[in-house]
This record gives structure tokens, C-alpha cells and sequence, in this order.
């Protein structure tokens, strides 16, 4: 799977990751929901490390197409609820 950080770039996942991935995709949706703007800092943080921990970043001039598009970690929470379908970030 290939995921794009807005503002970073690319990485390359193992599809064995989507379950992590989606458990915080879950969270940070019920923060997005509740209007919780210390748990949504905190989550989308913990999304994007994860993300960046798990992948491989590719290189700068590769342009691949991304399944995935995650906000930049300054995103503010009326930003990334207009990023969002009813599955979440993260394709369900």
C-alpha cells in the first residue's frame, strides 16, 4: 500500500499494517466526532509516526499512486473532517 503524507511525501506499507493503522484511524475518527481537539492532536500524531515507523519511504521523484492520503500534522480538525468519507482515513 502506498501512503501519502500531505506535505512529506510517500511510503510504502506492508498491507499487515492496515490493522494497526485502522485501530488509530478509528480513534481519531471518535475524536473528530466528539470535537476533542487534544485527542485528535494526539492521535493524528500517533498515526503519522506509525505510518512513518512501519514504511519505506520512497524516493523523492517517484510519483506512485497513493491509496491512502493523510493530513499533514498541523491539519487542523475541521481541515481533515472535510478529508473524510464515512469509512474514515483509512479504507475500511
Amino acid at each position: 500500500m502506498i501512503v501519502r503524507i500531505m506535505g512529506e511525501g510517500q511510503l510504502k506499507l506492508a498491507d499487515s499494517h492496515f490493522v494497526e493503522l485502522n485501530k488509530l484511524d478509528d480513534e481519531l475518527l471518535a475524536e473528530l466526532e466528539s470535537g476533542d481537539e487534544e485527542g485528535f492532536r494526539r492521535t493524528l500524531g500517533a498515526l503519522l509516526d506509525a505510518v512513518r515507523r512501519l514504511g519505506e519511504p520512497l524516493p523523492d521523484d517517484a510519483l506512485e499512486p497513493s491509496e491512502l492520503i493523510l493530513p499533514a500534522p498541523d491539519a487542523g480538525l475541521d481541515e481533515v473532517k472535510e478529508m473524510l468519507s464515512d469509512d474514515g482515513l483509512i479504507p475500511g
